[in-house]
């Protein structure tokens, strides 16, 4: 008996090693894998810290316009009640007291938490309401509230007292822009969809 376990360890070790030669290709492809998975998990918590500081913006920030917790909003959760989609009872309700068309504009008024991006999405979602075009992708619609953002020519930060007219020509010519942009264009802008949730 205590002759047999020396030759059944060998016996146990030689067929470890006999596996794992057989089998060190699959192994080595599991642990590239599991890198190749972790390195997309680092870089994507590295992107979301990127982009909760507020320096992922679609074309270039303008610093100051925007709190971090605006940008956060704006770009992950993209859901406060008068933009939300899915709850659509409460969203009339407060987008009703907070909105205002005239002829030729929409007046949003800022809620605690909002910043501009916020009323130019609602300004855009109250336009497309009565011009609807089903060509526009999300991505066109990020661009069109960061275009919007930019050209308004509201400058400061964002207060619940702040109110800001987009007219329907601007949000308009916004629309036109967004039609032009390329695929390339259109996949760099994804990253930003896929944070509003309104869009999904």
């Amino acid at each position: 008996m205590e002759q047999q376990d020396p030759m059944f360890e060998d016996s146990s070790a030689d067929q470890a090693k006999a596996w794992v030669q057989e089998n060190l290709r699959i192994i080595v492809s599991v642990f590239i894998v599991a890198a190749i998975a972790l390195g997309i998990y680092s870089y994507s918590e590295r992107s979301q810290t990127l982009t909760d500081e507020g320096t992922s913006t679609l074309l270039e920030t303008k610093g100051g316009e925007e709190n971090t917790a605006n940008t956060e909003d704006k770009l992950s959760e993209g859901q406060s009640p008068s933009t939300a989609k899915a709850d659509a009872k409460n969203a009339v309700v407060v987008t009703e007291e907070l909105s205002k068309e005239t002829e030729t504009s929409f007046i949003e008024q800022a809620e605690k938490g909002n910043g501009s991006t916020h009323l130019a999405r609602r300004a855009l979602a109250h336009y497309l309401e009565k011009n609807a075009d089903s060509s526009l992708s999300a991505e066109h619609k990020v661009y069109i509230e960061d275009y919007l953002r930019k050209n308004v020519g509201f400058r400061g930060s964002v207060t619940n007292k702040t109110s800001i007219e987009f007219s329907k020509t601007l949000i308009n010519q916004a629309i036109e822009k967004s039609k032009t942009l390329n695929d390339r264009q259109l996949q760099n802008l994804k990253k930003y969809s896929a944070r509003v949730s309104a869009y999904r």
